[in-house]
Order: C-alpha cells, then sequence, then structure tokens
C-alpha cells in the first residue's frame, strides 16, 4: 500500500505516547516515514529498543512511565518545543465490576486519561512559541459499542473525546489543533490474544468494509491531521473502523 508523504512533516519535532509496539509502533514508523524527529515514550525497553535499532536515526526513545506526572514533565523538558504530540498510550485490561476497587479505578484513570491532559499542558507553551502544532488523541470504538469487561477503559476513552473538543476550543486561539482519532477493532500482537479465527471473521463481517484493520492505517489518518493538509481541522472525531459503527 502506497503512502501519502507530507513535506512539511519532514523534519518536525513529533512526540508519540506509548510508542514501542502496536499502533504506537506503527506512529512511530509512519512519522520516521515522513522524515520528521520522532520521540518515543514507553515502559517497555526491550521493544522500543528494537524498534529504535529498526528506524534508525529519526527515532529517539525515553523509558518513561506516564503515571509518574512528575517523570512525564521532565521527559518533555528533555524534548523540547514540539510540533506534533500523539497521545496513543492505553491498556485495555479486562474488569468486572466487582472487581474494581478504588485503588484499581485510579490506576487505570492514570493509564489511560490523566497523562493525555498533562501531556498537552507540557507541550501547548512550546507550540504556542512555535506558532502553532497539532494533537492527535486516540479513542476507542470500544464506548460507542458498549463493550463488556471495559468500564473503566470505555469511561476513560470517552473523556478523551470530551477533553479534545475542551483543549480545541481553549487552545484554538494559538493555532494549535486537537483532534481525536477514534480506531475500530485493529489486529495487533496484543488485540490477538483475545480473538480466535472465527471471532477475527466476526469482526470483519459486522463492517462494512471487507478488511481486517492493522495500526498503519490509523497511522495514515494520524500523519493527515498532524500534516498542513489538515490545516483546518480542529475538534472532532475522525473514524478509523472500517465502517464497523
Amino acid at each position: 500500500m502506497g503512502t501519502a508523504i507530507y513535506p512539511g512533516l519532514a523534519g518536525k519535532r513529533v512526540v508519540i505516547t506509548g510508542g514501542g509496539s502496536g499502533i504506537g509502533a506503527a506512529l512511530v514508523e509512519a512519522f520516521a516515514e515522513q522524515k520528521a524527529d520522532v520521540h518515543f515514550l514507553d515502559i517497555c525497553a526491550e521493544e522500543s529498543q528494537t524498534l529504535v535499532e529498526r528506524l534508525g536515526s529519526h527515532v529517539t526513545f525515553y523509558h518513561c512511565d506516564l503515571t509518574d506526572l512528575d517523570a512525564l514533565e521532565a521527559t518533555f523538558k528533555r524534548i523540547g518545543a514540539v510540533d506534533v504530540l500523539v497521545n496513543n498510550a492505553a491498556n485495555d485490561d479486562r474488569h468486572t465490576l466487582g472487581e474494581i476497587t478504588p485503588s484499581y479505578w485510579d490506576e487505570r484513570i492514570a493509564v489511560n486519561l490523566r497523562h493525555v491532559m498533562f501531556a498537552m499542558q507540557a507541550v501547548a507553551p512550546g507550540m504556542k512559541t512555535l506558532g502553532g502544532g497539532s494533537v492527535i488523541n486516540l479513542g476507542s470504538i470500544s464506548w460507542h459499542l458498549g463493550q463488556e469487561h471495559l468500564a473503566i477503559y470505555e469511561t476513560a476513552k470517552a473523556g478523551i473525546e470530551g477533553m479534545t473538543r475542551a483543549m480545541a476550543q481553549e487552545l484554538g486561539k494559538d493555532n494549535i489543533r486537537v483532534n481525536c482519532v477514534i480506531p475500530g477493532n485493529v489486529k495487533t500482537p496484543r488485540q490477538s490474544r483475545w480473538y480466535s479465527p472465527a471471532d477475527e471473521q466476526k469482526i470483519v463481517d459486522e463492517q462494512k468494509l471487507n478488511v481486517r484493520i492493522h495500526p498503519h492505517h490509523v497511522a495514515s489518518m494520524v500523519t493527515f491531521l498532524a500534516s498542513d493538509a489538515a490545516a483546518a481541522c480542529t475538534a472532532h472525531n475522525y473514524w478509523v473502523d472500517a465502517g464497523w459503527l
């Protein structure tokens, strides 16, 4: 499949959270192909280092636990002013209502929602100084479908959509665009743990397009929204779900 190249992204400083594997790794690779200056944060050192070795000098890895807000702030200070922020990091561990405790709630919200706000807070002043920027937050189709055993994850992802709208309003005066990409069911090694071949076929059958979504499909939308081609796009959701919903 051909990849659209956006010349304006060359040399732009891009930060991606959760970039070591899955959709995040595809995002890192896609921006590296654009010849952007790519920085990504993750807690999985081995996978991340392997990605850096494969992609080379355009890519820098930072070991950072996004639930540690002091570490998050310090990492962004090391990186400097940012042109593009992609808030991708999340974790969709399953749980039932009866298993939720106050501490588990707080930990899951920290993993899936809280860092999104503080990452935007960290980059906004630099983007203003640069004359603008683009923030792309990753949502999820899961809460729109009301899928089971994902209540906290879905709560966080619904919150990201609201946060996107609010921040687009607040930051728009500084020419900072804030959008949300909502993937459907994306085939990654992690997601493959949950689905049998019959489940995989059921996903495709329920979509309007006869295609299995892969991380590069999501990355294509994200690079578009980061680029000057999307200069008039902000405050909205962009679906990459093959028409599942």
